[in-house]
């Protein structure tokens, strides 16, 4: 699912030079001698974020990597500012990993609020249609199945989804008449949490692309009574569950070395993928672009697999002919932790 949207930059304050001429007002940080800052991190690992509501992805990746002091910081999947759970940050290495975690199943629990339809599918929207009558619990529980499996979907008009190189919520923005075209996605689960005439709480279980928004959209004109988004939390997000996650006040109440205890090893992300020990001389081949032959009854014939030499991670790449080729190749050393 992909509920956020881009932040837009913040506009930037200005106050009065002493000519009487605005100014733009110089960054926290960025007037400091070189030698005052604090030096960042060479840190890889994952930290497995609860997001709150109101706060962005990309301020969230920012918020992160400042309280540890990491180099090098990305998200995997990103969550809107309206919505609160899980949000699986990578640092140093581990964004190489991201793709492998993207592509995971995901889980969400949802708010639709019945009787109103809005432009954005959510509660920040303008409404576009309304209606009196309300679903019984019955009613919605029966409907479900219909939206379960591989189905098509239609994007919500407010969304990343790009349309002849433009984002389609820069499109709607503009007050342009935005089309878009279903697509296949695949909801493994939808099951009811509780029920008022008002509201349905939801909980669903779904593939890499699937919209919340739409799901609640389109239950709601299937119903006859219209419905939106009114609230969402993430659950999980490939091998990433609540349980695992902190918080940005918890990681800026800490100093960056014990925060660097809660990363977790930049190999979880592959839990899906098959693993392959390999020799030191293996692995330095692997590090230099060359594919090794993978010997042994249990190693991989077939598709992605990644390599460990000593217990770091080396590579991952996929198995052509009885090789593993690597496609991306890790430089870890001490700067993550390990399994076990």
């Amino acid at each position: 699912m992909h509920e956020d949207q881009p932040a837009e930059p913040a506009p930037q304050a200005t106050r009065p030079a002493r000519d009487g001429a605005p100014r733009q007002d110089r960054p926290r940080g960025r007037g400091r001698p070189p030698g005052d800052r604090p030096k960042r991190r060479e840190i890889s690992g994952w930290v497995i974020l609860d997001k709150g509501v109101g706060m962005t992805s990309t301020h969230a990746v920012a918020a992160v990597k400042r309280a540890l002091n990491a180099k090098k910081a990305g998200h995997a999947g990103t969550l809107d500012p309206l919505a609160s759970g899980i949000l699986p940050i990578a640092l140093g290495e581990a964004t190489k990993t991201v793709p492998f975690v993207m592509d995971g199943r995901k889980a969400y629990v949802f708010s639709v609020t019945w009787g109103v339809e809005t432009d954005t599918d959510d509660a920040e929207g303008r409404p576009v249609a309304t209606s009196d009558d309300r679903p019984t619990q019955e009613q919605v529980e029966a409907m479900l199945p219909r939206f379960v499996g591989a189905i098509e979907q239609v994007p919500p008009r407010y969304s990343a989804i790009k349309i002849q190189g433009e984002r389609a919520y820069d499109l709607a923005r503009d007050g342009e008449v935005v089309e878009l075209v279903a697509r296949p996605v695949q909801i493994d689960r939808l099951a009811i949490v509780a029920h008022t005439p008002e509201r349905t709480v939801i909980e669903a279980e779904c593939g890499k692309g699937t919209y919340v928004r739409a799901i609640a959209r389109d239950l709601g004109r299937a119903l006859g009574c219209y419905g939106h988004v009114s609230a969402l939390r993430r659950t999980r997000v490939g091998p990433f569950a609540e349980d695992q996650s902190c918080t940005i006040g918890a990681l800026e109440a800490a100093e960056a070395e014990a925060n660097a205890a809660l990363l977790r090893p930049v190999e979880t992300a592959l839990d899906a993928v098959p693993h392959v020990p390999v020799s030191r001389d293996m692995a330095m081949r692997l590090m230099r672009g060359q594919p090794v032959i993978l010997r042994g009854r249990d190693a991989p014939t077939e598709g992605k697999a990644y390599a460990t030499c000593g217990g770091v991670l080396v590579a991952v790449g996929d198995v052509e002919r009885g090789e593993l080729v690597p496609h991306r190749v890790f430089h870890l050393g001490g700067t993550a932790p390990r399994n076990g």
